[in-house]
């Protein structure tokens, strides 16, 4: 019986280098993103921080993206992928809204 294989497209070697640190930016700019979003949500650094946070969270897309397309995955894993980065965003919100509620009912 013949094993099944799996056919996908080869990454050239001009590409490795970009794929390799867009794919290490999409870890780094992600750890800012959480890092600088939760500093401002504690009071530790000014508001005015946040919108870097947000350039941090647009980067990392931007990088998840480009890697997605360069290793040719399929349009489906892209859009997994694009779904992930939605729901890295809007997770610490809700965590952040979640926790406030709690401490407001229970703070007495």
């Amino acid at each position: 019986m013949l094993e099944p294989t799996v056919i996908r497209p080869e990454i050239a070697l001009n590409d490795f280098l970009p794929i390799f640190l867009s794919s290490s930016f999409v870890l780094l700019f992600g750890l800012f993103f959480v890092a600088i979003y939760t500093l401002v949500k504690l009071d530790v650094i000014k508001k005015v921080y946040m919108p870097f946070a947000y350039l941090f969270w647009m980067l990392q897309t931007y990088c998840m993206y480009y890697v997605a397309t360069t290793i040719g995955s399929e349009a489906f894993t892209v859009k997994a992928l694009m779904i992930t980065m939605l729901a890295y965003l809007t997770l610490p919100h809700l965590y952040y809204y979640l926790n406030q509620k709690a401490h407001e009912k229970y703070e007495n």
